[in-house]
């Protein structure tokens, strides 16, 4: 049953929800918030719509790039390469990203008569980002619970996996992640250095898949 709409990227983890849950996604919505990678994933975002006749949305989100503060939102060179961690990665917190998207897709669902919002959060983002974390998506579960007339859930299978397991799941479904977009700093490859470039090498290669992607390194 066509039941729920999926925030889409065009992401490793969001693609791998799209494919692994299509016979229950009606609708997939991207954000255009202005980041520097925006346009190369939501281009994926609406190739992998298409070819699974799903209905694809993109919704811009322009004042995130005119009003916050992200190195995602400054240009490829504020992007810091290095590891994926804490430390490294702070600077590419959009503030409060996802409770902005899944209100967004919360009324979406509404309107289209959906019982669900689907995020592809997983472990990987805890440590990093605040509105990827458990506490944050249950309490997000709950208001949009409370906010919507027809009791609308937030579903989040994803939250205690890895970026390797979601790689994993995806290879049991054929996807071609070099049909994704993971570089933070746009262009017209992936970079190849930046963390979340750095992170999904990673998963590809602890899930066992042969990464095709055309990197610029």
């Amino acid at each position: 049953m066509k039941d729920s709409l999926l925030v889409l990227s065009g992401g490793l983890d969001s693609t791998t929800m799209l494919y692994e849950y299509r016979e229950r996604i009606a609708m997939a919505v991207s954000f255009h918030y202005g980041s520097n990678h925006n346009d190369n994933e939501i281009a994926f975002a609406a190739m992998h719509c298409k070819r699974l006749n799903i209905r694809h949305l993109t919704i811009s989100l322009e004042f995130i790039r005119r009003f916050f503060r992200s190195s995602l939102l400054e240009g490829d060179a504020a992007v810091p390469e290095g590891n994926y961690n804490e430390q490294n990665m702070r600077s590419t917190v959009v503030p409060f990203r996802n409770g902005i998207m899944l209100s967004v897709a919360a009324g979406l669902a509404e309107t289209f008569g959906l019982k669900n919002v689907m995020l592809a959060n997983h472990s990987g983002d805890h440590a990093i980002y605040p509105d990827c974390r458990p506490e944050f998506v249950d309490s997000m579960d709950r208001a949009i619970q409370a906010g919507t007339w027809d009791g609308i859930r937030l579903l989040t299978p994803y939250t205690n996996l890895t970026k390797a397991d979601i790689a994993r799941r995806g290879k049991t479904l054929g996807i071609d992640y070099s049909e994704t977009w993971s570089c933070y700093r746009g262009g017209e490859h992936q970079c190849g250095r930046c963390g979340t470039c750095r992170e999904r090498r990673e998963a590809l290669r602890e899930a066992g898949i042969e990464d095709t992607t055309v990197y610029d390194d």
